[in-house]
């Protein structure tokens, strides 16, 4: 992957999280009242600070991006286990649960390939 490519991975992600946040917001009104004001805030809370970290990727420097790289990709993963809970518990349909899950895949594979690139380019100096 070259700088070029890089940089385009990282703002790739930004429009990306937008639509799936975008999208996601929707579902989670939709959510039986109880639910909306726990498991929603929560859910909700983790997109927010996934998109921030995706904002401060795209400002900070080669030795500190990996942290947040790692940062997002928790948060993805605590947002699928999220998504299937609401599934299992029937609060979202079938079709809600795999167009978010399909929106996660897409900013997953972008994710992946930027830790992959800085894990392997990670070079501390002494």
């Amino acid at each position: 992957m070259s700088k070029k490519q890089e940089k385009e991975q990282k703002l790739l992600l930004i429009p990306k999280t937008e639509k799936y946040i975008e999208y996601m917001l929707q579902v989670l009104l939709k959510l039986p009242r109880t639910e909306k004001f726990s498991i929603g805030t929560e859910y909700k809370q983790g997109m927010y600070q996934m998109l921030q970290d995706i904002l401060i990727i795209s400002k900070i420097g080669k030795h500190e991006i990996i942290h947040y790289l790692n940062k997002i990709d928790s948060n993805l993963n605590t947002q699928r286990i999220y998504l299937r809970i609401m599934k299992k518990s029937r609060w979202i349909d079938e079709h809600k649960f795999k167009i978010a899950m399909e929106q996660i895949y897409e900013i997953g594979k972008i994710l992946g390939g930027l830790i992959k690139y800085y894990a392997k380019n990670n070079t501390k100096s002494i």
